[in-house]
């Protein structure tokens, strides 16, 4: 029984800054953004929303759109980094939102939790509600993961040039018109790393960012080779002497906290599987060098990247094989298409690998190019450390879903917020009552605390017509 994504929907807030704007306040090259993080404007939230009400928004697109009922859902999940209670679930609050739309103990059936690990906990998610209804515990009813996050650094940090936010709801069935999730080859990776965190009482993370980047490129490496294993053992894939995994992957999804992140992804991933076939002679000899190797290749991440000398010259290694033609016509094909959207919404934490997903399918279908059959591989991360890779097949009946995908249709309108508008909504200066953008058919924020001391985090939602 075929079982994996149905249908998406998308909310991003009306907010945004621009990054010309933003380079030019930080005494930038805005080609620093644009081209070296690929970056040209970064969704912001206003002062009445929050991870909840974006939630809320996504998944009663979804709902609307697909004409669900209440009764139809068995189980939601909201996977976030952004929570908003250290013990009631986000899924409660979207719930309790959906519940003036459709009445009061509309969906007390339904089942569900708030899922965190970093940017990998959607990925999580869906393979839990996946194999619930594999399990055939669902009786008929269908899941929604959504995933939901707002991307926020300091002031001044080198994370504030990968800011965002925006919300991706996702309907998880048996017989999926889009996507359908390839079985017994999910693999994982998991490891106790401080590589970027967020403690108690903080809103913004602290962030190791070359060894974050580092980790997420070998966790998710570790998990591929396990992919791989399961893949050939399961028969799934079945590779000639002179192939790769990656030959026989259609398309490759990965996380994406900035566009670039994604090209280099793909480029550390091809090296790891084509150093050890018959082309690698053709691209050494384009790239017209040698791969460089650490002084300690099985030192820690630390040593490596304290290895000065390597670490110069593999950044000059890469930078000259993702100019080869191979990589060129490999990442043309496989990748490019979902990086359209992180360029103009910007990072999304759990929901960036999603959107890139979706960013795939609508430009691919663009291009005319036909999608049926061809297999998605995803590689998804979550710091702290966690790496799941898995894949999946387009279905035949997916341009029911694709052909009425218009991202900025689906965005709206925006509004480019100048710099101080932008100081001031980081800072949490503005009222709640006060709100830069209007809000039209979605729900918004209107209070948080009540009277009392035992009311002091209660949030308080409302449809805005």
């Amino acid at each position: 029984m075929p079982v994996g994504i149905d249908d998406m929907a998308i909310y991003v807030p009306k907010l945004y800054i621009d990054s010309k704007d933003f380079a030019i306040a930080r005494g930038i090259d805005p080609h620093k953004l644009e081209i070296g993080i690929g970056i040209y404007k970064m969704a912001m939230v206003d002062t009445n929303q929050d991870p909840a009400c974006m939630a809320a928004n996504a998944c009663l697109k979804l709902m609307q759109k697909n004409d669900l009922k209440p009764l139809d859902i068995g189980r939601m999940y909201v996977a976030t980094e952004s929570a908003l209670d250290e013990s009631k679930a986000m899924n409660s609050f979207v719930i309790g939102m959906l519940e003036q739309i459709y009445g009061d103990g509309s969906f007390e059936h339904a089942g569900g939790i708030e899922c965190k690990f970093a940017c990998v906990s959607g990925s999580y998610a869906l393979y839990d509600n996946a194999n619930w209804i594999r399990a055939e515990e669902n009786n008929d009813r269908a899941a929604i993961v959504i995933v939901s996050d707002i991307a926020k650094y300091d002031l001044g940090s080198a994370g504030e040039y990968t800011q965002g936010a925006g919300a991706i709801a996702m309907l998880v069935k048996e017989n999926p018109r889009l996507v359908a999730f390839d079985p017994k080859v999910t693999s994982t990776i998991i490891k106790n790393e401080y590589d970027f965190y967020r403690p108690f009482g903080r809103e913004t993370p602290l962030v190791n960012g070359s060894y974050s980047n580092y980790l997420y490129l070998i966790q998710v490496k570790k998990a591929f080779d396990s992919y791989r294993e399961k893949a050939i053992k399961t028969k799934l894939i079945q590779l000639q002497e002179d192939e790769s995994i990656t030959d026989k992957i259609d398309y490759i999804s990965v996380h994406l906290p900035y566009r670039k992140m994604g090209e280099k992804a793909l480029a550390y991933l091809l090296r790891h599987e084509w150093r050890c076939l018959p082309r690698w002679k053709q691209i050494i000899e384009e790239v017209g060098m040698d791969e460089p190797t650490p002084k300690d290749p099985r030192g820690t991440i630390e040593s490596i990247l304290a290895d000065k000398d390597f670490m110069k010259a593999d950044d000059q290694f890469r930078k000259a094989f993702m100019r080869t033609s191979i990589f060129k016509q490999v990442f043309e094909q496989k990748m490019a298409s979902s990086l359209e959207a992180s360029a103009i919404i910007g990072n999304l934490y759990t929901a960036s690998m999603y959107m890139g997903l979706r960013s795939l399918l609508e430009f691919e279908y663009k291009k005319n190019i036909d999608l049926e059959n061809k297999r998605i591989g995803f590689g998804s991360y979550g710091s702290g450390s966690s790496a799941m890779v898995f894949s999946g097949v387009i279905q035949s009946t997916y341009k029911e879903i694709v052909k009425d995908m218009n991202l900025e249709k689906e965005i709206g309108e925006r509004s480019k917020l100048d710099m101080q508008e932008y100081i001031r909504l980081h800072s949490n200066e503005g009222k709640m009552n006060e709100p830069i953008s209007n809000s039209n058919n979605e729900f918004v924020l209107v209070k948080i605390g009540g009277n009392t001391a035992d009311k002091a985090g209660l949030r308080e939602y409302v449809f805005s017509n």
